[in-house]
C-alpha cells in the first residue's frame, strides 16, 4: 500500500475516531443536561482537544483541527446528532468500543509520528502520542469538574495508546514508517480492546498494601511480629520477693 492511500486510510480513520468521540461528549452533555453550545463545546473537547494539545505544543504551524474544516465540522456533526437523538442502546454499546479503540490507535501513532516529524526525540514522541489520543478526554473531564477517567479505576488505556507510540517510534527508527503507523494503530487498539473484555486495569496503590497482598491466614501473625518488633526490649520482668515467700511464714 503506498504512502497515500495510507494517509487517506488514516485521515478516515480520524474522522470517523472525532465523530464517535465527539457523539460521547454529546451523551455526556445530555446527561448533565446541558443546551446546544454545552453539547457542541464537549463534542468539539472529546473529538478535537487531544489534536489541538498536540499542535500547540508542537509549535508548528496553525493546529489542523482548524485549517481542515472537516474535523470541526464532523465533531459538529456529532453534536447535532447526539442533541437530536438520545444515543443509546445495544448498538452503541457494541460499536462504540470499537470505534474508540480505533481511534486510539490512529491518534497515538498519528501523534508519535507527527512528533518525529518535527524533529524531536522519542520521549517528546511518546509523549504527545498519549496526549493526542487522551488529551481530549480529560480536558472534557475536567470541564466537567470531575476526576479525569484515564488517570485511573478505568481498563487500560493510556497504556494502551503509549503501547502504540512505543511500535510507531520503533519501527519508525528501524526505517518502516508507514508500517509503524498500521502496526502501531493495531497494537493500541488490540490491546485496548482486549482490556476491555478481560477488564485489565493498573493496580492502585491500596492493592501493594500489606492486607491486599499478604493471605488472610497470615495477617494475624504479621500484625503480631510488628507489635513486637515495636515494643521496647524491657528486658526480664523484676520478680517480687514477698511474693516468693510461702503464706503465713515468719
Amino acid at each position: 500500500m503506498s504512502n497515500v492511500g495510507v494517509d487517506e486510510v488514516f485521515r478516515v480513520l480520524d474522522l470517523t475516531g472525532v465523530f464517535g468521540n465527539a457523539l460521547l461528549g454529546g451523551i455526556i452533555a445530555r446527561q448533565e443536561k446541558l443546551d446546544p453550545i454545552g453539547f457542541a463545546t464537549l463534542a468539539i473537547l472529546s473529538g478535537l482537544g487531544g489534536g489541538l494539545i498536540r499542535d500547540s505544543l508542537l509549535q508548528h504551524g496553525t493546529p489542523v483541527a482548524l485549517t481542515t474544516s472537516a474535523y470541526l465540522l464532523t465533531a459538529l456533526a456529532g453534536a447535532a446528532a447526539s442533541y437530536l437523538a438520545n444515543v443509546k442502546g445495544r448498538v452503541w454499546d457494541r460499536v462504540w468500543p470499537v470505534i474508540d479503540a480505533v481511534a486510539l490507535g490512529c491518534w497515538a501513532s498519528t501523534g508519535a509520528a507527527k512528533t518525529l516529524g518535527v524533529g524531536l526525540g522519542w520521549m517528546p514522541a511518546l509523549l504527545l502520542g498519549v496526549i493526542t489520543a487522551c488529551g481530549g478526554g480529560a480536558v472534557r473531564d475536567v470541564v466537567l469538574r470531575r476526576v479525569p477517567g484515564v488517570l485511573g479505576g478505568n481498563t487500560l488505556y493510556a497504556t494502551a495508546a503509549l503501547a502504540a507510540s512505543g511500535v510507531l517510534v520503533l519501527l519508525n527508527r528501524a526505517g518502516y514508517g508507514t508500517a509503524g503507523s498500521v502496526t502501531g494503530l493495531v497494537v493500541g487498539a488490540g490491546l485496548c480492546l482486549v482490556a476491555r473484555w478481560r477488564g485489565w486495569i493498573l493496580p492502585s496503590a491500596d492493592a501493594w498494601s500489606p492486607s491486599r497482598v499478604v493471605p488472610e491466614r497470615y495477617r494475624g501473625r504479621l500484625k503480631r511480629r510488628v507489635v513486637r518488633r515495636r515494643l521496647p526490649d524491657r528486658g526480664p520482668e523484676p520478680t517480687d520477693p514477698a511474693g516468693d515467700a510461702e503464706p503465713g511464714g515468719s
